[in-house]
């Protein structure tokens, strides 16, 4: 069954970033809300359908691990697209090319997690004493979670990979399209290959995705060490990741408390994970904890924002227009540009 269930699986995240790219965003547009729900919407209902399978055919238990692993791994997700809305301000990338980002971005995401996933399994399986510092380390990421200062923009010059990307390859000032690279003449006239600011915000995207997953993927090993079903739920959980994006960017402020009951659910699972020779908590009673942790995180934002609807968090990304494209060199902007992406931040005010 393990053989049949790898290759079921591997059928369907093919046929849904088939759906993905090839029906959905054929072409590229700027993704309205209504359109983005509605893709969202048919990425769950595909991970319905999926959990409704290994229930079936893999048994109760691990249906439930399944449940669990995927709405404890979405909702961690969602800390994602606080950082999708800072680096694309930073960049301006225009909201019709953002989706391409994501899309390859996702891509190399579930190639990482893999990694991940194999490598954490085979420590817990070899060494059980690496689930306590697992444990430990979750709870130090809650704490850090809650007492961290927001980052308001995105700095290349300080992220390690875009720094070694650029001494091999010249990044052009400027966007080319939905280009991620384009042939130029250089300083002595060469023609050569060129990256284009699209690539590098790329390369932010999937350096911000290896740090949660550095988070993310103890987290699930504390509720199961099964790679089938920590990888599906990964994975799944990830390709509805930028409908998501879409649908949530212009009230993604009105949350306020999220980062608290993602904190709580990543103290939960390290205590889990400390005390597991103590006390055994079935599934269904993680599954229920977090549920409740995200229901009032979610209820208390609500009643926070009320009246505003909104927590703002980025009043110095909007202050400064894209900072981390000026920081690539980027002195020709075009001002329509900007316009575009700075729109998801400023839909409040058009509201």
């Amino acid at each position: 069954m393990t053989d049949t269930a790898w290759i079921i699986f591997i059928i369907s995240i093919v046929a849904l970033l088939a759906l993905d790219l090839g029906v959905f965003n054929r072409k590229a547009h700027v993704i309205k809300p209504r359109e983005a729900l509605l893709q969202s919407a048919t990425f769950i209902a595909a991970a319905v359908i999926f959990n409704i399978g290994i229930y079936t055919w893999m048994g109760p238990q691990a249906g439930l691990e399944f449940t669990t692993g995927y709405i404890m791994e979405l909702m961690l997700s969602v800390d994602n697209l606080f950082v999708f809305v800072i680096v694309f301000a930073s960049f301006c990338v225009p909201r019709e090319d953002q989706h391409k980002v994501l899309f390859y971005g996702i891509l190399g995401a579930l190639v990482f997690r893999f990694a991940f996933i194999i490598a954490g399994v085979a420590l817990v399986e070899t060494f059980s004493w690496v689930l306590y510092i697992f444990g430990a380390f979750l709870i130090f990421t809650a704490i850090r979670m809650v007492t961290k200062k927001e980052e308001a923009a995105v700095e290349p010059d300080k992220n390690i990979l875009v720094r070694a990307f650029r001494k091999i390859m010249p990044v052009t000032k400027g966007y080319e399209g939905d280009k991620f690279f384009v042939k130029k003449p250089d300083a002595a006239g060469k023609l050569v290959t060129w990256a284009t600011p699209m690539f590098v915000t790329l390369l932010v995207v999937e350096t911000t995705d290896i740090m949660f997953a550095v988070d993310s993927i103890p987290a699930i090993l504390g509720i199961t060490t099964n790679s089938f079903i920590i990888f599906s739920s990964n994975a799944f959980a990830i390709l509805g990741l930028r409908s998501m994006y879409f649908a949530l960017a212009h009230v993604m402020n009105a949350f306020c408390y999220l980062k608290y009951g993602l904190a709580g659910i990543l103290s939960f699972v390290g205590l889990k994970m400390l005390f597991a020779d103590l006390y055994h908590v079935p599934v269904t009673n993680s599954l229920a904890v977090i549920i409740l942790i995200l229901a009032v995180a979610i209820v208390a934002s609500l009643i926070r924002t009320r009246r505003t609807g909104t927590c703002p968090v980025m009043e110095e990304v909007q202050a400064a227009a894209c900072p981390a494209l000026r920081s690539l060199g980027a002195d020709d902007t075009p001002a329509e540009t900007a316009r575009s992406s700075s729109e998801i931040m400023e839909a409040k005010k058009d509201e």
